[in-house]
């Protein structure tokens, strides 16, 4: 392999502006690193956050995409777990400092240094993408490369919760929000053994979250509804980014139940503090999942049949794909190809 190799890709220059085709030259490839050819790429609302420095954390130009589904072109000198050919995933870290704590003890997603795939690095709204091999992890054969994208970002966000808190099958469990992350969710939880309850603000949303997989569906929007629920709930997911009565979801949940925050909604939480020393309830978020949670989600998610509801679009058509996902409409995910 040449020394360099030019990428093509999409990037955008400035907050808010448009994706525009950009080429950059990608050096060499390091020791430890893959370079794969992107057949799909999802794109996720972390995406557009980026894309418009929501987080304060954007560099432009800015290459997103950090669900990428492709094959396998080059490995480093010292990569010995993928071959060329090969087809895989890389989903938000694109590598890893492999010594502190939290990655020596399998927790590589909580490494303080951790490299995102789409802060200070190209991403996968290209022809190619690199990333060290440590955080790259292989499909299932069989399972449908145009819809695994999502799962490596959205999927792996909602399943994390369930392996890190020890939900168990026999739990009642509730997620607010029927969208891109809570429509995974409640298919991850109905395959689990839960009993899952809906929360949504979208009656549009109540007979498709029944046929996803919830056995209940409660309209956020009705405090009667929700003060029904009381005390019902082992735990509770909420992939929302927008700000709610918090303090009324908690007076859902069972003594010693849980709500666990994966939606990055930016406003401060505004809770009373006895109804959770009374009932010894607990708040909690979480990110994306270490390499063997992806991978245990991933044949998790193909034993089960599991897999998000996508809408496609050409690579090249980049900014229509966005303007469907600003809209608020897609339903629930959507993937570009290059296929």
């Amino acid at each position: 392999m040449a020394d360099s190799q030019t990428v093509a890709a999409y990037a955008v220059h400035e907050s808010g502006g448009p994706l525009e085709p950009f080429t950059y030259e990608a050096g060499p490839l390091g020791a430890d690193e893959v370079e794969i050819d992107v057949l799909y790429c999802g794109i996720c609302h972390s995406d557009l956050s980026m894309i418009e420095n929501e987080w304060g954390m954007t560099q432009y130009p800015l290459v997103a995409g950090h669900e990428v589904i492709g094959r396998v072109a080059a490995v480093g000198s010292d990569v010995e777990s993928l071959a060329e050919g090969a087809v895989v995933g890389l989903g938000w870290h694109a590598g890893y400092c492999g010594h502190c704590g939290s990655c020596k003890t399998g927790d590589q997603n909580l490494c303080a240094t951790a490299q995102p795939t789409i802060v200070g690095h190209h991403g996968g709204f290209a022809d190619t993408v690199r990333a060290q091999a440590s955080s790259v992890v292989a499909i299932p054969d069989g399972m449908d490369l145009e819809a695994a994208g999502p799962l490596l970002c959205g999927g792996i966000t909602v399943f994390n919760p369930l392996v890190q808190f020890d939900v168990r099958p026999t739990d009642a469990v509730a997620v607010i929000g029927i969208g891109g992350l809570g429509h995974l969710a409640l298919q991850f939880l109905n395959a689990w053994g839960c009993e899952v309850t809906a929360f949504t603000s979208s009656p549009s949303k109540q007979e498709e979250a029944l046929d996803l997989g919830a056995h209940k569906v409660l309209s956020s929007r009705d405090p009667d509804a929700i003060a029904s629920a009381a005390g019902t709930f082992d735990f509770i997911v909420s992939t929302v980014n927008v700000k709610l009565d918090w303090n009324v979801y908690v007076s859902t949940l069972k003594p010693k139940g849980r709500l666990h925050f994966v939606g990055a909604t930016l406003e401060p939480l505004d809770l009373g503090v006895f109804p959770l020393m009374l009932g010894q309830r607990s708040i909690s978020g979480s990110p994306v999942g270490a390499p063997a949670t992806i991978e245990q989600m991933l044949d998790f998610a193909h034993l089960h049949d599991i897999k998000p509801q996508v809408e496609v679009f050409p690579m090249s058509e980049v900014n229509a794909a966005l303007g469907r996902l600003k809209s608020g409409e897609a339903r629930y995910r959507i993937v570009l190809s290059n296929v």
